[in-house]
């Protein structure tokens, strides 16, 4: 049967909507300007289309019919060429652990995405729907991509760092490129790392897009979409044990098929082990960014789709009602990864990086405050700053150190602190570039600081929720106040 000029519309126009189904009634109107065509004829044009692709209408290697839905052109297993781009993969060091990263796109707008779980650099581009995400994101600006320490291309620690940790990957990777302020996009496990930086270095940050995220993993009964904790070990011993990755591409994105999932199974055996994903997964079940959300001062995009089977809704409702001034849009669809649907999410990303405001005034940041009190008060708040604070005083001339992360502050205490020596910590929300402080945070470190006991290091509850997954260890001492206890 010869090829009508009709078909090779029809193909076309599946092609350049390859990352999606295309139902039958936007066949109809959308590749022939809404004339109206019967489905006999699109259904006809679509078995001379299969015929030519080499297609026997069964095995559907090239067109795939979702019965009751539409069609979708589905791509060869291997990448194309093309896909993958030619910048080079370099390092950076943080922390003394070599970080991965990649610049693809162009443009004065630098974006910095932080994917979710792991990521693999070079695997990235081997998924044609994926490669289709990373390169229109690279066309709204200079997209800055890296490999968290511990998976993919960057160096494996001892041990697997907590967010803040983790946070500072995102900073030595924008100086390294040079970049001084970036949108950042985390979206699943990179949201309360984008959120973390966000609320900590807002001077360093355009804009915050966050996609299927959430602030805290693990239920409890004023955050009720989370998982429940056996629920969630469940999932991790099934994930762990059987190693099954493309089970685990199904439930992430229900729309992929088998050569995604094949593409999933490979980057992500390359990019962690068994072992490494138990350590993730165990860290993740810690986070509670919860309190950082009201120091997120940037503009801020929420997105999640409704039906996401992996993150509940509600995370994301949350995230939009308590971060000021968020926009919250809701999708439809189910797919959780990046790769279902993405003109979906890029669509919606480019409405709000196209409206992103000029940066006014100072920005007010969260800091972890160090309040010294004791006899050896001086002394510790030189320490204090030698292991990397900032001087600051508060009311009274009483004498601070500034933190960007709760953890760091908490870990230089506990490595300062002398016998008579007591020390108190909490969050505060300051101006960035000042040092005459008195704000509610920094009145509660000071109070802290004055009550607890001679050789001790007194923290508020939010830095506690903080510091989770840290390894530093917390005792309670009466409401909302806790002890860090220093490791044997």
């Amino acid at each position: 049967m010869p090829l009508e000029p009709q078909a090779f519309d029809v193909l076309a126009y599946l092609v350049s909507h390859r990352d999606r189904v295309v139902p039958k009634e936007e066949l109809m109107d959308g590749v022939w300007g809404g004339r109206f065509v019967s489905e006999t004829a699109v259904t006809s044009r679509i078995k001379q289309v299969r015929r030519a692709l080499g297609d026997d209408g069964h095995s559907q290697r090239m067109i795939r019919t979702l019965h009751g839905r539409g069609y979708r052109f589905v791509a060869p297993v291997e990448s194309r060429s093309e896909d993958r781009p030619s910048e080079p993969i370099r390092y950076t060091v943080s922390d003394g652990l070599h970080i991965a990263y990649q610049i693809t796109g162009g443009g004065e707008l630098d974006i910095v995405l932080i994917s979710g779980f792991v990521s693999h650099l070079e695997l990235d581009w081997g998924d044609p729907r994926h490669a289709h995400f990373l390169h229109r994101l690279g066309s709204f600006g200079r997209l800055i991509r890296f490999d968290k320490r511990g998976t993919g291309m960057s160096d494996r620690p001892s041990g697997l760092p907590d967010v803040e940790t983790r946070m500072h990957d995102v900073l030595a990777v924008m100086d390294a490129v040079g970049s001084r302020r970036a949108v950042l996009v985390g979206y699943s496990e990179g949201g309360p790392m984008a959120i973390l930086c966000a609320a900590v270095h807002p001077e360093r940050v355009a804009g915050l897009v966050l996609y299927g995220t959430y602030a805290k993993r693990i239920w409890s009964e004023d955050y009720p979409w989370a998982q429940k904790q056996e629920e969630r070990q469940a999932y991790t011993n099934e994930l762990v044990s059987k190693w099954d990755w493309g089970a685990d591409m199904l439930m992430r994105c229900p729309s992929a098929d088998a050569p995604m999932q094949r593409w999933w199974a490979q980057r992500m055996r390359s990019a962690a082990t068994p072992s490494t994903v138990q350590a993730l997964m165990d860290m993740n079940s810690l986070v509670d960014v919860r309190d950082a959300l009201p120091a997120v001062r940037v503009p801020t995009l929420v997105m999640h789709r409704i039906d996401d089977a992996l993150m509940n809704v509600g995370g994301s409702r949350y995230l939009a009602e308590h971060i000021p001034g968020a926009q919250l849009a809701l999708l439809d669809g189910a797919d959780h990864f990046v790769s279902g649907n993405p003109d979906q999410l890029l669509d919606t990303i480019e409405r709000f990086l196209r409206d992103l405001p000029t940066p006014r005034g100072h920005p007010m940041a969260l800091a972890a405050v160090a309040a010294p009190a004791g006899p050896g008060a001086a002394d510790l708040a030189d320490g204090l700053v030698a292991a990397g604070g900032r001087r600051a005083s508060g009311p009274d001339g009483r004498a601070l150190v500034l933190f960007d992360g709760p953890a760091t502050a908490v870990r230089a205490g506990l490595a300062q602190l002398h016998r008579t020596d007591r020390l108190g910590v909490a969050i505060a929300e300051v101006p960035r570039h000042e040092t005459q402080l008195d704000a509610h945070g920094v009145r509660l470190a000071v109070s802290l600081a004055d009550q607890a006991t001679p050789g001790s290091l007194w923290l508020s509850s939010a830095v506690n929720d903080l510091v989770a997954g840290s390894g530093v260890v917390t005792e309670p001492v009466e409401d909302a106040v806790f002890r860090a206890v220093a490791a044997e």
